[in-house]
Protein backbone atom coordinates (compact mmCIF):
# COMPACT_ATOMS: atom_id res chain seq x y z
CA UNK A 1 0.00 0.00 0.00
CA UNK A 2 1.83 3.19 -0.83
CA UNK A 3 1.82 5.91 -3.92
CA UNK A 4 3.16 5.37 -7.03
CA UNK A 5 6.75 6.45 -7.59
CA UNK A 6 5.86 9.37 -9.93
CA UNK A 7 3.62 11.39 -6.95
CA UNK A 8 6.49 11.20 -4.52
CA UNK A 9 9.08 12.28 -7.44
CA UNK A 10 7.53 14.97 -8.66
CA UNK A 11 6.78 16.94 -5.48
CA UNK A 12 9.76 15.25 -3.59
CA UNK A 13 10.99 19.03 -2.60
CA UNK A 14 7.31 20.19 -1.22
CA UNK A 15 6.60 20.14 2.70
CA UNK A 16 2.79 21.04 1.51
CA UNK A 17 1.54 19.31 -1.21
CA UNK A 18 -1.19 21.12 -2.50
CA UNK A 19 -1.17 24.96 -3.74
CA UNK A 20 -0.44 26.49 -0.69
CA UNK A 21 2.31 28.63 0.34
CA UNK A 22 3.80 28.82 3.98
CA UNK A 23 1.62 31.98 4.60
CA UNK A 24 -1.23 30.71 3.72
CA UNK A 25 -1.25 27.24 5.50
CA UNK A 26 0.31 29.89 8.47
CA UNK A 27 -3.09 32.06 7.41
CA UNK A 28 -5.81 29.36 7.70
CA UNK A 29 -4.38 28.10 11.14
CA UNK A 30 -4.92 31.60 12.39
CA UNK A 31 -8.19 32.18 11.32
CA UNK A 32 -9.52 29.10 12.69
CA UNK A 33 -8.37 30.36 16.57
CA UNK A 34 -7.58 26.99 17.41
CA UNK A 35 -7.75 26.96 21.37
CA UNK A 36 -4.52 25.41 22.63
CA UNK A 37 -4.70 21.37 23.12
CA UNK A 38 -7.50 20.45 20.36
CA UNK A 39 -7.19 17.33 18.71
CA UNK A 40 -6.51 16.96 14.90
CA UNK A 41 -7.08 14.27 12.54
CA UNK A 42 -5.49 14.77 9.32
CA UNK A 43 -6.46 12.46 6.61
CA UNK A 44 -4.25 12.06 3.58
CA UNK A 45 -1.81 14.19 5.68
CA UNK A 46 0.91 14.60 3.87
CA UNK A 47 4.62 15.33 4.55
CA UNK A 48 2.85 16.80 7.62
CA UNK A 49 3.34 20.45 7.58
CA UNK A 50 0.06 21.23 8.48
CA UNK A 51 -0.51 19.48 11.84
CA UNK A 52 3.48 19.87 12.32
CA UNK A 53 3.58 23.52 12.33
CA UNK A 54 -0.20 23.83 14.18
CA UNK A 55 1.16 22.06 16.86
CA UNK A 56 4.26 24.19 16.93
CA UNK A 57 2.54 27.31 16.70
CA UNK A 58 -1.19 26.99 18.40
CA UNK A 59 -0.28 24.09 20.96
CA UNK A 60 -2.70 21.63 18.79
CA UNK A 61 -2.07 18.01 19.04
CA UNK A 62 -3.32 14.99 16.60
CA UNK A 63 -2.72 12.21 14.28
CA UNK A 64 -1.75 12.12 10.51
CA UNK A 65 -2.72 9.26 8.05
CA UNK A 66 -0.91 8.75 4.88
CA UNK A 67 -0.60 6.12 2.32
CA UNK A 68 2.51 6.99 1.46
CA UNK A 69 5.44 5.61 2.76
CA UNK A 70 7.93 8.55 1.90
CA UNK A 71 5.63 11.35 3.35
CA UNK A 72 4.99 9.58 6.28
CA UNK A 73 8.89 9.51 6.95
CA UNK A 74 9.01 13.45 5.98
CA UNK A 75 6.00 14.23 8.16
CA UNK A 76 8.11 12.04 10.95
CA UNK A 77 11.32 13.88 10.71
CA UNK A 78 9.53 17.35 9.94
CA UNK A 79 7.60 16.64 13.88
CA UNK A 80 10.89 15.78 15.17
CA UNK A 81 12.98 18.76 13.33
CA UNK A 82 10.04 21.28 15.04
CA UNK A 83 10.08 19.18 18.84
CA UNK A 84 6.74 18.88 18.26
CA UNK A 85 7.53 14.97 17.96
CA UNK A 86 5.73 14.05 21.76
CA UNK A 87 2.31 16.13 20.42
CA UNK A 88 1.86 14.80 16.92
CA UNK A 89 2.08 11.40 15.22
CA UNK A 90 2.17 10.01 11.63
CA UNK A 91 0.41 6.73 10.73
CA UNK A 92 1.44 5.08 7.39
CA UNK A 93 -1.81 3.40 6.33
CA UNK A 94 -5.03 3.94 4.32
CA UNK A 95 -7.01 7.27 5.34
CA UNK A 96 -10.37 6.07 3.40
CA UNK A 97 -11.03 3.87 6.40
CA UNK A 98 -9.16 5.49 8.99
CA UNK A 99 -11.64 6.60 12.11
CA UNK A 100 -10.14 7.92 15.46
CA UNK A 101 -10.17 6.38 18.43
CA UNK A 102 -11.53 9.19 20.15
CA UNK A 103 -13.43 12.02 19.00
CA UNK A 104 -11.54 14.98 17.73
CA UNK A 105 -12.07 18.83 17.65
CA UNK A 106 -10.77 19.20 14.35
CA UNK A 107 -11.36 16.78 11.65
CA UNK A 108 -9.45 17.10 8.31
CA UNK A 109 -8.80 15.93 4.88
CA UNK A 110 -7.07 18.92 3.18
CA UNK A 111 -6.90 18.11 -0.80
CA UNK A 112 -7.71 14.45 -1.31
CA UNK A 113 -11.91 13.92 -1.18
CA UNK A 114 -11.08 11.13 -3.35
CA UNK A 115 -10.33 8.79 -0.23
CA UNK A 116 -14.29 9.28 0.69
CA UNK A 117 -14.99 8.89 -3.09
CA UNK A 118 -16.07 12.76 -3.01
CA UNK A 119 -16.78 15.39 -0.86
CA UNK A 120 -19.94 13.81 0.32
CA UNK A 121 -18.60 10.63 1.09
CA UNK A 122 -15.11 12.63 2.52
CA UNK A 123 -17.26 14.81 5.05
CA UNK A 124 -19.38 11.90 6.12
CA UNK A 125 -16.07 10.02 6.91
CA UNK A 126 -14.42 13.11 8.45
CA UNK A 127 -17.65 13.33 10.74
CA UNK A 128 -17.43 9.63 12.10
CA UNK A 129 -13.97 11.08 14.16
CA UNK A 130 -15.20 15.13 14.84
CA UNK A 131 -16.94 15.53 18.17
CA UNK A 132 -20.22 17.61 18.39
CA UNK A 133 -19.46 21.50 17.80
CA UNK A 134 -15.78 20.54 16.39
CA UNK A 135 -14.38 21.84 12.99
CA UNK A 136 -14.33 19.70 9.75
CA UNK A 137 -11.35 21.27 7.14
CA UNK A 138 -11.79 20.37 3.36
CA UNK A 139 -9.73 21.28 0.90
CA UNK A 140 -10.95 20.84 -2.58
CA UNK A 141 -10.88 22.02 -6.01
CA UNK A 142 -13.49 24.30 -7.77
CA UNK A 143 -13.62 25.69 -11.12
CA UNK A 144 -12.84 29.90 -11.17
CA UNK A 145 -15.30 30.21 -13.71
CA UNK A 146 -17.58 28.23 -15.88
CA UNK A 147 -15.70 25.74 -18.31
CA UNK A 148 -16.11 26.35 -22.12
CA UNK A 149 -15.98 22.29 -23.10
CA UNK A 150 -14.49 18.52 -21.84
CA UNK A 151 -11.22 19.33 -23.52
CA UNK A 152 -10.66 21.94 -21.05
CA UNK A 153 -11.89 20.25 -18.17
CA UNK A 154 -9.40 16.96 -18.99
CA UNK A 155 -6.55 20.03 -19.61
CA UNK A 156 -7.33 20.42 -15.75
CA UNK A 157 -6.74 16.49 -14.93
CA UNK A 158 -10.74 16.47 -15.11
CA UNK A 159 -13.06 13.66 -16.34
CA UNK A 160 -15.36 16.52 -17.90
CA UNK A 161 -17.13 19.71 -16.63
CA UNK A 162 -19.10 17.95 -13.75
CA UNK A 163 -16.04 16.88 -12.03
CA UNK A 164 -15.97 19.77 -9.94
CA UNK A 165 -18.55 23.02 -9.28
CA UNK A 166 -17.69 26.41 -9.12
CA UNK A 167 -17.17 28.39 -6.19
CA UNK A 168 -20.48 29.68 -4.99
CA UNK A 169 -22.39 25.73 -5.48
CA UNK A 170 -18.92 24.09 -3.54
CA UNK A 171 -20.29 26.26 -0.95
CA UNK A 172 -23.67 25.62 -1.55
CA UNK A 173 -23.08 21.69 -1.77
CA UNK A 174 -21.77 22.07 1.49
CA UNK A 175 -25.03 23.63 3.01
CA UNK A 176 -26.30 20.94 1.42
CA UNK A 177 -24.35 18.25 3.11
CA UNK A 178 -25.81 19.79 6.60
CA UNK A 179 -22.72 22.19 7.26
CA UNK A 180 -22.22 26.14 7.81
CA UNK A 181 -18.83 27.38 5.62
CA UNK A 182 -17.50 29.17 8.80
CA UNK A 183 -14.14 30.23 7.17
CA UNK A 184 -12.24 29.58 3.74
CA UNK A 185 -8.98 31.01 2.35
CA UNK A 186 -8.16 29.87 -1.40
CA UNK A 187 -5.24 29.57 -3.18
CA UNK A 188 -4.06 32.30 -5.72
CA UNK A 189 -2.32 32.24 -9.10
CA UNK A 190 1.24 32.88 -7.39
CA UNK A 191 0.51 30.06 -4.63
CA UNK A 192 -0.36 27.88 -7.80
CA UNK A 193 2.68 28.36 -9.67
CA UNK A 194 4.57 27.49 -6.61
CA UNK A 195 3.18 24.75 -6.28
CA UNK A 196 3.15 23.35 -10.16
CA UNK A 197 6.21 24.74 -11.15
CA UNK A 198 8.28 23.18 -8.52
CA UNK A 199 7.25 19.67 -9.39
CA UNK A 200 8.79 20.38 -13.35
CA UNK A 201 12.00 21.21 -11.39
CA UNK A 202 12.09 18.02 -9.32
CA UNK A 203 11.13 16.24 -12.03
CA UNK A 204 14.13 17.71 -14.56
CA UNK A 205 16.60 17.13 -11.87
CA UNK A 206 15.23 13.63 -11.37
CA UNK A 207 15.76 12.64 -14.93
CA UNK A 208 18.79 14.30 -15.24
CA UNK A 209 20.49 12.17 -12.62
CA UNK A 210 18.55 8.63 -13.53
CA UNK A 211 18.13 8.86 -17.59
CA UNK A 212 18.37 5.10 -17.47
CA UNK A 213 15.33 4.61 -14.80
CA UNK A 214 12.47 2.94 -15.95
CA UNK A 215 10.00 5.86 -15.07
CA UNK A 216 12.50 7.76 -17.27
CA UNK A 217 9.85 8.38 -20.10
CA UNK A 218 7.14 9.29 -18.43
CA UNK A 219 8.88 11.98 -16.60
CA UNK A 220 10.13 13.04 -19.97
CA UNK A 221 6.50 13.11 -21.21
CA UNK A 222 5.59 15.06 -18.22
CA UNK A 223 7.69 17.77 -18.47
CA UNK A 224 7.22 17.96 -22.67
CA UNK A 225 3.27 18.29 -21.92
CA UNK A 226 2.64 19.65 -18.43
CA UNK A 227 4.10 23.40 -18.18
CA UNK A 228 1.87 23.97 -21.41
CA UNK A 229 -1.24 22.36 -20.12
CA UNK A 230 -0.82 23.95 -16.46
CA UNK A 231 -0.72 27.34 -18.41
CA UNK A 232 -3.47 26.84 -20.77
CA UNK A 233 -6.15 25.39 -18.66
CA UNK A 234 -5.13 24.70 -15.34
CA UNK A 235 -3.75 28.06 -13.98
CA UNK A 236 -7.13 29.81 -15.72
CA UNK A 237 -9.49 27.93 -14.65
CA UNK A 238 -8.82 25.61 -11.91
CA UNK A 239 -9.50 27.03 -8.27
CA UNK A 240 -8.46 25.58 -4.85
CA UNK A 241 -9.34 26.14 -1.61
CA UNK A 242 -9.70 25.17 2.01
CA UNK A 243 -13.41 25.41 4.00
CA UNK A 244 -13.95 25.41 7.71
CA UNK A 245 -16.82 23.17 8.49
CA UNK A 246 -19.35 23.27 10.97
CA UNK A 247 -22.70 21.19 11.49
CA UNK A 248 -25.62 22.77 11.51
Amino acid sequence: MDLPRIFTLRESSHRIHNPFTPGKLAGLGRALRLAPGTRVLDLASGSGEMLCTWARDHGVTGTGVDISTVFTEKARARAAELGVADRVAFVHGDASAFVADERVGLAACVGATWIGGGVAGTVELLGRSLRPGGLMLIGEPYWRKEVPDRETAQGCHAGDEDDFLVLPELIERFGDLGYDVVEMVLADQDSWDRYRAAQWLNLRRWLDAHPDDELAAEVRTELDTEPVRYARYQREYLGWGVFALMAR
